[in-house]
């Protein structure tokens, strides 16, 4: 239950992220914000990491495989295209493609256990879900 609960929480911090820092952006600029974003988020992590527990920092240079190590550098470039998305599209036509994304790449990244993923098996009903989610999409975005 907590990782659904979770998984709301998330869904509603990055819809509200995106909108902040779509505002940021048209009174900065786009790496000004990004940058932003990056190093307020560094120092929310420090300050978390100050009163609870400080585990040693040099663990992260035992993580296997290296590219592991990435996120970081992912994180900074969804937080651009999320700002270029949403300032085109609007916060709602966003969320849905970057979710509709997000399920299709994770669901090929299972499909093909990649990254340390366990394998899973195909099915048919998961693809109809991402063109039911597609479709909604279309119909969301449908005009008169």
């Amino acid at each position: 239950m907590w990782g659904f609960l979770a998984a709301l929480l998330s869904g509603a911090l990055m819809s509200i992220q995106g909108v902040f820092n779509t505002e940021v952006t048209k009174q900065s600029s786009l790496w000004v914000s990004t940058g932003w974003v990056q190093l307020s988020a560094f120092l929310v992590c420090v300050a978390a990491w100050l009163f609870s527990g400080r585990d040693s920092v040099s663990v992260l240079w035992q993580v296997s495989p290296k590219y592991m190590l990435l996120g970081g550098v992912i994180g900074a470039f969804i937080t651009v295209t999320v700002i270029q998305s949403m300032g085109a599209l609007g916060p709602a036509k966003a969320v849905m493609v970057i979710v509709v994304s997000q399920l299709a790449v994770a669901y090929m990244i299972e499909l093909l256990g990649i990254f340390g993923v366990e394998k899973q098996p195909f099915e048919w009903r998961k693809i109809m879900g991402m063109l039911i989610c597609a479709a909604g999409i279309v119909i969301f975005k449908w005009q008169n």
